[in-house]
């Protein structure tokens, strides 16, 4: 039963992996605020889009993946978080496609591998 049970899990897991977008990421809260709202925006684009985040806010300290919609073409984005006063930070640049985990730090900086 139990190698049943992990054939399966691994079955799942091979599945979900191959539906994933090549830009979904693990997005890293250290800023030292709770996060209310996350765009991820192509770099080229000139409008941010719809908030991407899944849960209402993303506490310091805490993660949430970012997830893709279908496949998409874009390398290269920029992101943009906003607190619960609609104060905002942005990030720019990030190969997405290169990139699995980003770390927003207090400083405006972050960090990605």
């Amino acid at each position: 039963m139990k190698k049943i049970l992990f054939a399966l899990s691994l079955c799942l897991l091979c599945c979900s992996l191959a539906f994933a977008a090549p830009q979904d990421f693990v997005l890293i809260n250290k800023t030292g605020v709770d996060i209310y709202v996350v765009y991820v925006s192509p770099s080229d684009s000139d409008d941010w889009g719809e908030d991407v985040m899944d849960e209402d806010i993303l506490p310091n300290g805490e993660s949430v993946m970012i997830e893709f919609p279908g496949k998409q073409r874009d390398s290269m984005w920029d992101i943009r978080v906003e607190d619960e006063d609609g104060d905002y930070l942005e990030w720019h640049g990030f190969n997405l496609k290169r990139v699995s985990e980003i770390v927003l730090l207090k400083n405006g900086q972050a960090q990605y591998q």
